[in-house]
């Protein structure tokens, strides 16, 4: 590993230890005798410093050459912060630069890497990669993941078989226009893309798999809507041998 802690993981317990963490510049602040870096990376933000005086010049040089979104390597010690910052988990502590090492530098880039950017969404969504950095984002995908964990569990333990089922299936007839996906095999035919898994969940029920789930992508070539866009997520389920109050006992306990 090129790193031995995160951005997010050191605290005051950690002080006097050399450590190297990787990540992206988020700003940097030259006073002449110091100069600072806010490192970021997906677990937080560190604070790095350096002391003209006792660090050598190429070390300098490469400080001042930084710019917002750099990747770079830092090596230091772990030191008490003077001016503590309370609004970050990692603000009682900073580290005191011994080596630095740009791993690749950036353009500036269009939009300020922020929780409250000045980029607006089209400019955002041009770039993509750029707007995930940001920790509201982030904090959006981490959710979800662990909505998706929580999901598999409670499913599990009350019965439910998670079966993956193909993307590429035949036209069947539902709600929405099909995407369909031409074969290359079969010169004029074409596969489409599901609405839902319906069909196959169907087959599961009639094979003895009495209860299935999938947290499944579908497609459907229609015009958006609030709630609804061509590629959606959603949670499908089954089961057999079963009343309207088992469902409804089902739900009560997921409540």
């Amino acid at each position: 590993m090129l790193r031995t802690h995160t951005a997010g993981e050191l605290r005051t317990s950690h002080i006097g230890q050399t450590v190297t963490l990787c990540g992206w510049v988020q700003t940097t602040r030259d006073k002449g005798a110091l100069i600072w870096i806010d490192l970021r990376d997906r677990y937080g933000i560190t604070q790095l410093f350096i002391e003209e005086a006792k660090t050598d010049r190429n070390t300098i040089d490469t400080a001042r050459s930084l710019g917002r979104e750099f990747v770079i390597s830092a090596t230091g010690v772990v030191t008490e912060r003077q001016s503590k910052n309370d609004k970050i988990p990692t603000g009682e502590i900073e580290i005191y630069i011994i080596k630095l090492e740009i791993l690749n530098a950036a353009k500036l880039p269009p939009f300020i890497i922020e929780d409250n950017t000045d980029g607006g969404e089209d400019l955002r969504m041009k770039y993509r990669y750029l707007d995930l950095r940001r920790a509201p984002v982030r904090k959006s995908l981490e959710l979800r993941h662990k909505m998706a964990q929580e999901v598999r569990k409670y499913m599990d333990t009350q019965g439910f078989l998670e079966v993956e089922t193909p993307v590429l299936i035949k036209s069947t007839p539902e709600g929405a226009r099909d995407f369909v996906v031409p074969s290359r095999m079969n010169q004029g035919e074409f596969y489409a893309l599901p609405q839902s898994p319906q069909t196959f969940k169907q087959l599961l029920m009639v094979s003895g798999f009495d209860r299935y789930f999938q947290i499944v992508k579908c497609f459907r070539d229609e015009d958006l809507r609030a709630d609804r866009q061509p590629e959606f997520t959603q949670i499908d389920c089954e089961m057999s041998f079963i009343t309207q109050e088992d469902i409804l006992q089902l739900s009560l306990i997921h409540i």
